[in-house]
């Protein structure tokens, strides 16, 4: 197998394991040397005792690969500039950055605890912010960088996971800042949204919410039946790893859904639907509004949820 990324260093963060560890295993087989950056918590960050970053570092090595161990947290910011700089230390430099680490705390937003926010916040978002702001300092240098933050298709909203999907939402608008501001200096960012079966998805709670979205039609049935079905992380690394090779400069800024047998791009921020007003200093008023928004907005728009009229809402309420 011809090694397209021989020379290269990589840092996988959350690589220990579901869809970082196929990724760090796929980056090493193409030839990288790949820091495995796993702290072992819990799928909600509880601390524990497993140190799962060892067991992908011993499998790269017994293939012939080179790669070493990270137990840091990506919400630390010195933290996570000090796995940076060991990388640098290590394998003399930092080609590729695999912002992969993430933690779920799930509930309805009104019994959310501000904990349970925060902690999302800092792993997801401010973690990626973390390790792209250490990075992009040697990438900048060097004149080559690749990094792939992972999103989701959360960031659309998920019911039971406010937090989560404000964090994902956060990282498109972090990737595609990061793709502006670096591209000159040869570096692209590219955000992922993967779908996978990992232990971030295999439990319960996301069975139910997946079957209250269906419930209350904000997902189609096509959608359930497709999420149902067995979807193994290793289908998701492919295009991670081909994003960070030096040909696929040209994907730049994008928001690229991945899964098995199937990925594609999102579009982000075009106008659809438009009211424009040329007179009186461009300045609407209400009523103008109430006879022109319906006809421009309803029913044009892209559906995020199902209507409700105010009449159906208070039977909601009444039914609580």
């Amino acid at each position: 197998m011809t090694q397209h990324l021989k020379g290269r260093a990589a840092i996988v963060t959350g690589g220990g394991r579901g869809v970082g560890r196929e990724i760090a295993l796929l980056l090493a087989q193409q030839g990288a040397k790949v820091m495995v950056c796993d702290p072992g918590v819990g799928r909600g960050g509880e601390a524990t005792a497993e140190r799962p970053a060892d067991e992908v570092v011993a499998e790269i090595k017994k293939a012939g690969g080179t790669a070493i161990a990270a137990y840091d947290s990506v919400a630390d910011y010195k933290l996570a500039g000090a796995m940076v700089d060991r990388c640098v230390k290590e394998f003399g430099s930092i080609d590729i950055l695999m912002n992969v680490a993430g933690i779920l705390r799930e509930r309805m937003i009104w019994n959310m605890t501000e904990e349970d926010f925060d902690v999302v916040i800092n792993v997801h978002l401010k973690g990626m912010w973390n390790m792209s702001h250490h990075a992009i300092k040697y990438m900048r240098q060097q004149g080559f960088g690749r990094i792939l933050n992972f999103s989701s298709d959360a960031y659309k909203g998920s019911v039971g996971q406010c937090n989560y999907s404000a964090a994902k939402a956060g990282i498109i608008g972090l990737s595609r800042s990061i793709a502006k501001e670096a591209f000159k200096f040869g570096i692209t960012c590219n955000a992922i949204c993967p779908s996978a079966d990992t232990r971030m998805t295999l439990t319960p709670e996301v069975k139910a919410n997946r079957e209250r979205k269906l419930k209350a039609g904000l997902m189609t049935q096509e959608q359930y039946d497709r999420q149902s079905q067995p979807r193994g992380p290793e289908f998701v690394a492919p295009i991670v790893v081909y994003l960070a090779l030096e040909e696929a400069y040209y994907i730049n800024g994008q928001t690229i859904h991945a899964e098995k047998g199937r990925m594609h791009n999102y579009y982000f921020g075009e106008e659809m639907c438009k009211l424009y007003k040329d007179s009186e200093n461009g300045l609407f008023t209400v009523d103008e509004l109430r006879q022109k928004a319906p006809g421009i907005f309803k029913g044009k728009m892209t559906e995020v949820v199902p209507e409700v009229e105010p009449v159906k809402a208070q039977k909601y309420v009444s039914q609580r």
